[in-house]
């Protein structure tokens, strides 16, 4: 954080930098977190993406300035945390009371992109939405990184084909393919249809009247927030549960590792917009029968609507706690103004 005065002595717009994981979920919030700054509060902002190469080596000054620093957490204004009260209201009331000797903690969020109608439709998805009747589609995607193995992937298709029901899946190549699921989509030296490859034989032509299946990337703020989407598959990332209750989209929950777990609970049992597939397969696989119930039950039964319900009352509260006077808006605001107290005291 740094506050400057121009050659008049006129105080100038603080500048703070924000250092991100490289990874495209840890990214896209502080980007949004940049613009909000900018945006509502008139900060300029640089969002730092990379690490230099001498922080990679733990005896050059670099790797040494950046531990002193991480030490002297303890001694920050706030803590940004991407979380708000109606979905985690346990956790931020928890967050919210003081502990002496730790610096506050602030719930600001969703802190999560922002939809754009322009961005690119490459894959079609959009189009394809478009003829598809509202809240009908499935949407099927496991992150910026997530895949499955060949098996687990075989039996997703099994059950996608079997409940019959329409949907949009993001297909990676499996994890046991050799190739880099995270890298298809930017990897010149391979088709950008190689993950299709590993679907089952003739599934596509089979499902093409309600499915629309594309390689590693869709758009995927778009997709949520079209009309015809009416629930989500997710790896419960938490980028992803964050779009999702921002769009009042019902969740299929289907964690792969690290806080996604976490998640998954909590979307089940505790805020109840979500489902969870049976595990009842060797390996901790879940097989299609399961799927397609999951998917069925989600899509078209009394309890997808009771979570479509409760997604829609977190919709809206979301929203209101991002609207002008609302919690995270009046948190955020409350970090602001002691940076600039502090940059211009």
């Amino acid at each position: 954080m740094a506050g400057e005065s121009d050659d008049r002595g006129a105080a100038r717009a603080p500048h703070v930098a924000l250092l991100s994981s490289p990874g495209m979920g840890h990214v896209v919030p502080v980007a949004e977190l940049a613009r909000r700054l900018h945006a509502e509060h008139g900060f300029t902002a640089t969002v730092v993406t990379y690490i230099l190469q001498p922080l990679q080596d733990r005896t050059s000054d670099a790797y040494c300035w950046m531990v002193h620093h991480g030490e002297r957490y303890r001694d920050a204004d706030g803590i940004l945390v991407n979380t708000f009260d109606a979905i985690e209201p346990n956790a931020s009331a928890i967050l919210r009371q003081p502990e002496p000797g730790h610096p506050p903690v602030y719930p600001v969020g969703p802190v999560i992109r922002q939809p754009d109608n322009g961005d690119d439709d490459a894959t079609g998805c959009i189009r394809w939405l478009d003829t598809q009747p509202d809240k009908s589609v499935l949407f099927v995607s496991f992150g910026s990184g997530g895949a499955l193995s060949a098996a687990q992937m075989d039996e997703l298709a099994r059950g996608l084909e079997l409940s019959g029901q329409r949907f949009l899946w993001v297909v990676r190549s499996p994890t046991d393919s050799g190739a880099d699921p995270g890298a298809n989509y930017y990897d010149g030296s391979k088709s950008k249809d190689y993950p299709l490859k590993f679907l089952p034989s003739g599934f596509l032509e089979r499902t093409k009247e309600v499915g629309l299946v594309v390689p590693s990337w869709a758009p995927q703020v778009r997709v949520l927030g079209h009309r015809a989407t009416g629930a989500m598959l997710t790896h419960c990332g938490w980028n992803s549960v964050l779009e999702s209750v921002m769009h009042g989209v019902p969740m299929i929950a289907w964690p792969l590792y690290a806080e996604q777990r976490q998640n998954a609970v909590m979307l089940h049992e505790e805020i109840k917009v979500a489902l969870r597939p049976k595990v009842r397969g060797a390996d901790g696989m879940i097989l299609g029968e399961d799927i397609t119930k999951v998917v069925n039950d989600t899509m078209n039964s009394e309890e997808g609507d009771a979570m479509r319900t409760k997604v829609t009352e977190l919709q809206k509260a979301t929203r209101s706690g991002l609207a002008a006077g609302g919690m995270s808006h009046k948190t955020l605001n409350e970090m602001v103004t002691k940076w600039k107290e502090r940059t211009f005291a």
